[in-house]
């Protein structure tokens, strides 16, 4: 809901359980007044106090307290608006022109006072969310070119509090999603990514909080942007006292051209107040995306196979029916055939971008192979990387010009492979074009869609500003690629893959439905990646899948159950070679499979509460609880078994005083009192390696 008082002019946008609040001060800037609880429209207007004067000449407009600090006059701190003119001037002066509002969104239109160009700040909040969205479109409405050297969606601006801790994730290629919770340092902390992908090395996501939050008390300020290519957000926090942060497309040094008519809009840049801790926060994140941003939210990711690991490059017809036989028989409900099927990919040296299937190996196409995968009852996926392509390849042997390069310059080889220009509108065409039809003529329930190395040289030669417009256009024709594609086949499914990681955020969300959280399978990693992974994004998206070990990565050996339980935390695959497996393998693989499809509607819609975080030498615990905690999962996992370390119950959440709970393994009723406030003894096996499923079911009332 959002109201207006005209005598003041305070906007309030009003959330279930929170409250944002705005307005337009007398120099024409919009700026803000409260981002927290709940405030009637009588109290937020309390706050629209006049600014307290500098205390000196040096200090000029606080840096922190605008909705979208501009370039201009004496403001100081990190814009999120920096234009040039075509006469070389700079900056911005705010002049209101107008608002547009409804009970969901609200829309205020300014320009500048002296120069053609319009600015729209736009909110949306959702009746069932605490989540606000908010995103900023920039229109050159005069008759010559306007330079953004600055577009960021939005600035937010944090309470005064006593301290300051900001939450983030770190890591690289293979250890992604690594949690961090700092003191924020005074000055300015830049989160970025300038690889033209979302990034293995950092994620689109903060959290603030007061530095006293734990996983289940505090209030907690976080945002998350909705961007698949470079990004970068600035945190502040000023000598004052104060702090806040602005994020958006593109990274240091990057500028968008505007030629007259042309607008940008900048994707959204959502934002959450919660109390309740970190915990409440993922749980309203979780909630957001599930009902906002994906496209099929209602859905259970299917149990995958994928034959990576048990083939490599050596793919073919009869192998991948032999595989296909064993994943139907551990209960595996879709089958993905990964990189090897095409063209004269033998290795990743040679035939990345000629996406038809290889004669040598499958002489009849891929048709009889699909036919064999429903015959077994699986749906059918396949890997594909339409954005690379191989120099050993027909297809830039036909088309050199399509990839990113700078003219005059050496061209780096990432994994053998270089980038095509997807801000061209052929190339998009061109992989639109080829996709529809695979997935059109063989049946494709299901691909994985994989980009396997960052931009380097990102130029468009013959494209006038074309390495300014790369970054932008290329990741609109992405997304167009993506929406085009699943209009055509509305029962096509997608995951999002970049190297593991390497692209997840809410914009590829909204067009994928799930994702590679990491190429590495090392079950005692993945607690980890998986525990940074849930910060912010659901289980539901999350896949996770049981390999063969030692570990092709780390050379872990660890217990195929202790695998098993590590996956089910997300969005359950197997990726082993299942004709290595033995008998007693397959008859406990098939057992854990059934398992997991028993449990899934739990750890895919219901919400998460994080018992116990990782540890080396200790119990981790999560808790997935059915929205009217009639069930409950905990998946529990011990790495190292330390003699005398003590044995503390960990104590369950979210289930309502006086219910009884049974296990349905072991048949005991415990009562949801003393689950709660005295917890629960966890029955995990003797040794190293030990993990334990636990699900509860409510008994009926007597």
């Amino acid at each position: 809901m959002i109201s207006f008082a005209p005598d003041t002019g305070v906007w309030l946008l009003a959330t279930p359980h929170t409250s944002y609040a705005l307005r337009v001060d007398a120099t024409g800037a919009p700026c803000h007044l409260a981002w927290g609880p709940r405030l009637t429209l009588a109290e937020a207007e309390a706050l629209a106090v006049p600014r307290p004067p500098a205390t000196s000449s040096f200090e000029g407009i606080a840096p922190v307290g605008e909705e979208l600090p501009v370039d201009g006059g004496t403001r100081y701190g990190p814009p999120s608006l920096q234009v040039r003119f075509a006469d070389g001037s700079r900056a911005f002066e705010w002049q209101s022109t107008g608002r547009r509002v409804n009970d969901e969104e609200l829309a205020l239109a300014f320009r500048d006072r002296r120069y053609p160009l319009h600015v729209t700040l736009h909110y949306r909040v959702h009746g069932d969310s605490d989540v606000i969205e908010r995103w900023t479109v920039v229109r050159n409405a005069g008759d010559e070119p306007v330079t953004l050297l600055r577009t960021d969606s939005a600035a937010w601006t944090l309470p005064p509090l006593r301290d300051y801790r900001l939450s983030h994730v770190t890591g690289q290629w293979s250890a992604e999603s690594q949690l961090r919770r700092d003191q924020l340092p005074y000055g300015e902390t830049v989160l970025t990514s300038r690889r033209g992908i979302t990034s293995h090395h950092s994620n689109p996501w903060v959290m603030f909080d007061a530095g006293e939050a734990t996983e289940d008390h505090g209030r907690v300020w976080s945002a998350a942007l909705a961007w698949s290519g470079s990004w970068r957000i600035t945190a502040q926090r000023t000598p004052d006292g104060r702090a806040g942060f602005t994020g958006g497309v593109g990274h240091d040094g990057t500028s968008v051209p505007l030629a007259p008519g042309e607008e940008f809009t900048t994707p959204p840049f959502a934002g959450l107040c919660t109390d309740g801790g970190f915990g409440a926060a993922s749980r309203a994140w979780h909630a957001y995306i599930l009902a906002h941003v994906l496209p099929h939210p209602d859905e259970f990711a299917p149990v995958l196979y994928n034959s990576w690991e048990a083939t490599g490059f050596d793919v073919d017809e009869v192998g991948q029916k032999a595989l296909a036989e064993r994943a139907a028989e551990l209960g595996v409900e879709l089958y993905v055939v990964d990189d090897g099927w095409f063209g004269s990919r033998r290795s990743d040296r040679a035939g990345l971008g000629d996406w038809t299937p290889a004669r040598d190996r499958f002489p009849d196409g891929l048709t009889p192979l699909v036919e064999t995968v429903h015959r077994l009852g699986m749906s059918f996926g396949l890997w594909v990387e339409p954005e690379m392509v191989n120099p050993d390849s027909d297809l830039y042997r036909q088309h050199p010009n399509w990839v990113l390069r700078f003219p005059g310059r050496p061209r780096s080889e990432l994994r053998n492979q270089l980038v095509l220009n997807f801000a061209r509108r052929d190339v998009a065409d061109w992989a639109y074009g080829w996709l529809t039809r695979l997935v059109g003529d063989h049946g494709i329930d299901f691909l994985k869609w994989d980009m396997n190395r960052a931009f380097s040289e990102a130029g468009w030669p013959g494209q006038q500003d074309g390495a300014d417009r790369v970054g932008p256009q290329y990741v609109r024709n992405l997304y167009d690629v993506l929406d085009r594609l699943r209009a055509d086949h509305p029962a096509l499914r997608i995951e999002s893959c970049s190297g593991g990681g390497g692209r997840v955020d809410l914009g590829i969300f909204s067009r994928t439905d799930q994702a590679w959280a990491s190429d590495n399978t090392d079950a005692a990693d993945r607690m980890w990646i998986q525990h940074g992974y849930g910060q912010v994004y659901p289980a539901r998206t999350m896949g996770s899948w049981v390999t063969d070990v030692p570990n092709q990565l780390t050379g872990r050996a660890v217990p195929l159950r202790f695998r098993f339980h590590v996956a089910m935390a997300g969005a359950l695959g197997i990726g082993g070679d299942l004709t290595r497996w033995s008998e007693d393998e397959l008859r406990e693989g098939a057992a854990l499979v059934a398992e997991y499809r028993t449990v899934r509607h739990l750890v895919q819609h219901g919400r998460l509460d994080r018992l116990a975080p990782p540890a080396e030498d200790a119990a981790s615990v999560v808790q997935y609880t059915a929205a009217d905690a009639s069930e409950a999962l905990l998946l529990a996992y011990r790495r190292v078994t330390r003699h005398g370390a003590p044995q503390v119950p960990v104590r369950l959440r979210g289930l309502p005083p006086g219910a009884r709970y049974r296990d349905t393994r072991t048949g005991a009723v415990h009562h949801a009192t003393v689950l709660g406030e005295y917890g629960l003894r966890l029955d995990l096996p003797s040794g190293d390696w030990s993990s334990a499923a636990v699900h509860l079911v409510r008994e009926p009332e007597a």
